[in-house]
């Protein structure tokens, strides 16, 4: 955004922007039925420019989440199965030799990753080496193959699938790539009434198409604006707080930090929260981040970057048991 806008102007064109989004929910949720929070936290994530990772059972709709997702965003969209026998270059692309009469010459031949919207399928049936493949990507926006740097798209995405790791053929991903994403959100099996929605509308004639709602440039502009949200220094604090609360070696952690939690959140995760609650704050056409906003994005932003040790799975603690602990510790450190 420039400086010199006039206000007025940029309440605007945010307003137009956001009208935008709501058409874009509207349509995905007359697609995707009973998963209403799923897709606000999804947009919330592509809002904060963020990567996503999603986690459920095969049958769940992510594949056809995503696809709405970027038909309605109007990107460029891309999905790669990612199998155990997959290649990194099967993913980021390779150098071929074009031959011109008696002259050869090689040309870099993109793969799937250059779209505005991956989708990473299954990204835990790949082996540990492919899925190292998409580290650069999702943190510089980029990818060397030979010693040359390519440019990603931008906007540029990639919302990952994962099936549960008791389910056989998958490979746990590396702490470093899990740290890549902004959320990691939970696909639960819908209620009883929005399965029997859903039953009716995929075994009927009616396909409704997702159209446009945003293209490229409008998003990047959002993203833009959620960077400019305000966030008071005492929600600042209480975030810094509550990320030292989940390392088990800091002196004040409870008893059950220390116990069940193997590595607290990096910064990136502070990171996580404060954007995505900015974002939450800008979907709801507020000017500044509040308390609800936080608390709306600590399970996305926490559940995949706090590594919990043998004994929370030996007693089936979750880091959503934890959370509660850590904001109460924060928010009296915090005063």
């Amino acid at each position: 955004m420039s400086n010199t806008e006039p206000t007025s102007d940029v309440q605007r064109r945010a307003s137009a922007l956001l009208e935008k989004v709501a058409g874009l929910r509207a349509q995905i949720r007359k697609q995707i039925l009973g998963q209403d929070q799923l897709i606000d936290d999804l947009l919330i994530a592509m809002l904060a420019g963020g990567h996503v990772l999603l986690e459920g059972l095969p049958g769940l709709g992510k594949t056809m989440l995503v696809k709405s997702l970027a038909g309605g965003l109007g990107l460029d969209y891309s999905r790669v199965q990612f199998t155990p026998d997959l290649m990194p270059s099967d993913v980021t692309g390779t150098q071929v030799i074009d031959e011109d009469g008696n002259k050869r010459a090689f040309r870099f031949q993109r793969g799937p990753i250059f779209a505005g919207l991956v989708l990473a399928d299954e990204i835990n049936r790949a082996t540990p080496k492919t899925q190292s493949a998409l580290l650069e990507a999702m943190q510089e926006r980029s990818v060397t193959v030979a010693g040359t740097t390519h440019s990603l798209p931008h906007p540029f995405h990639v919302v990952a699938t994962q099936n549960p790791i008791e389910l056989e053929g998958t490979f746990p991903l590396p702490e470093a790539q899990l740290d890549r994403f902004l959320f990691r959100l939970d696909v639960r099996t819908p209620g009883s009434d929005d399965m029997a929605l859903i039953l009716e509308a995929t075994t009927g004639s009616r396909s409704d198409e997702a159209s446009p709602q945003l293209v490229g440039e409008e998003l990047a502009q959002l993203q833009a604006m959620v960077r400019d949200v305000l966030c008071g220094s005492h929600l600042l604090q209480h975030v810094a707080e509550l990320i030292v609360a989940t390392h088990p070696e800091n002196p004040s952690s409870d008893e059950d930090t220390q116990r069940f939690v193997r590595y607290g959140a990096s910064a990136r995760a502070g990171q996580a929260i404060l954007l995505g609650a900015k974002a939450r704050a800008l979907l709801e056409g507020r000017p500044a981040v509040a308390q609800a906003d936080i608390d709306a994005c600590l399970l996305p932003a926490l559940r995949h970057r706090v590594l919990l040790g043998f004994e929370a799975d030996a007693e089936q603690i979750s880091v959503e048991q934890l959370l509660p602990r850590w904001q109460e510790q924060a928010s009296a450190r915090a005063r």
